[in-house]
């Protein structure tokens, strides 16, 4: 009884497990060139979001929390991928 007890919860934290991998999606390496968003202060001002190509010129309010547009255009890319 131990042994099936055993097997059974060895079969419910796989099932979890992968359930967990399908949430998370893919995972890549965090390495150079791997960036999600390039900020640019000089010579101009140009926050750019490389999955979804949307740029905004205005640095300050995206630094300061004003992350709306991309929040929109990416769930629009996941909509759309």
């Amino acid at each position: 009884m131990k042994m099936l007890k055993s097997k059974l919860l060895e079969i419910e934290i796989k099932k979890k497990e992968e359930e967990m991998k399908k949430i998370q999606g893919e995972q890549s390496d965090i390495g150079w060139g791997n960036q999600i968003r390039s900020y640019v202060f000089q010579p101009y001002a140009l926050v750019k979001d490389h999955r979804t190509n949307t740029e905004i010129g205005n640095v300050k309010a995206v630094m300061d929390g004003s992350i709306d547009d991309f929040i929109n255009s990416y769930l629009r890319w996941i909509k759309n991928n």
